[in-house]
């Protein structure tokens, strides 16, 4: 039996050219081998593929049918073995990786030194910002991003999740008192996150009004002012779970469960390079399992 692969190859180039003896000779086959590969398809799927006319080829209605499914399965064919090939290609160049400035801070730059070791050939642009950059219209490579997704056309593959944890310091409890309900946030100074916090604190499908004294367009500004007593915080899990553990942040019990932010790695549509494909594969083998933030958090965090 011919190739189906090949006979598959050999009926496109036909259809493209419109000539047996064209097709032979783009694909280094005598017009007889090109033949019988078309008449080995049309046996096998009991139908005629090619009117034959001694001045032209034209394509029946069920060739122009298996044309297009051709294509589909030739091109599938052809991406699956780019992606084994870019496997076994030492990753190489320049990296343009773009993460949030705090995530970037404690969980990839500390991770770099190892992912270097493993891929020497490789130079990482790193760029920390909390701002939703345009990867394509920038020119980034990939990006990391927390929260919920907007349908982007990019490619997204889930790296982990963290929570976000309402808290503050035990001297802020000790002179302010400590709530027990979302409602009572309002008569609390509750630090403001400015990129994300316009609507509220959202626990569940509701967003409570807050304010306070402070606010800024970076996590860790706010942990840190939380820590010293100002205010409350309502911050993600990453950020505040040494201080959870250290007790300097206290974790409010507020009756309900900690809202879960997915964690993305981002990439332009289209074939993604070995080096690409090399730094998601480390970052979700890193992040697999219970990531190191989640771990040793109070009931509160927990749910």
């Amino acid at each position: 039996m011919l190739d189906r692969v090949m006979g598959m190859q050999v009926f496109v180039r036909v259809a493209a050219l419109g000539s047996f003896s064209a097709a032979g000779r783009a694909l280094g086959l005598s017009q007889t081998g090109v033949t019988k590969h078309v008449a080995a398809l049309e046996a096998r799927l009991g139908t005629r593929l090619l009117h034959r006319t001694t001045r032209r080829l034209t394509l029946t209605e069920a060739g122009r049918t298996y044309l297009e499914a051709c294509e589909r399965i030739l091109a599938e064919i052809a991406e699956a073995e780019a992606a084994v090939g870019a496997e076994a290609v030492e990753a190489h160049g320049t990296l343009r990786l773009n993460v949030p400035l705090s995530f970037g801070v404690r969980e990839i730059a500390p991770a770099l030194s190892d992912f270097s070791t493993a891929h020497p050939a490789l130079t990482i642009e790193l760029g920390l910002n909390d701002r939703r950059v345009d990867l394509i219209e920038e020119g980034w490579d990939l990006a990391v991003r927390i929260g919920a997704l907007a349908d982007s056309g990019l490619i997204a593959r889930r790296l982990a999740a963290c929570r976000l944890v309402t808290c503050g310091a035990p001297r802020y409890f000790e002179r302010h008192g400590t709530p027990h309900r979302p409602e009572e946030l309002k008569h609390h100074n509750c630090l403001g996150y400015t990129l994300s916090d316009a609507s509220g604190w959202r626990f569940g499908e509701q967003a409570y009004p807050v304010s306070g004294n402070l606010r800024a367009p970076n996590g860790a500004a706010l942990t840190a002012a939380a820590v010293a007593g100002l205010g409350l915080i309502y911050q993600p899990t990453f950020l505040v779970a040494q201080a959870l553990r250290a007790g300097t942040l206290v974790a409010l019990d507020l009756g309900a469960p900690c809202p879960v932010l997915p964690i993305h790695a981002l990439m332009p549509p289209g074939r993604r390079p070995a080096k690409t494909r090399a730094f998601v594969d480390f970052l979700v083998q890193r992040f697999a399992g219970e990531p190191a933030w989640e771990r040793g958090l109070p009931a509160a965090v927990r749910g």
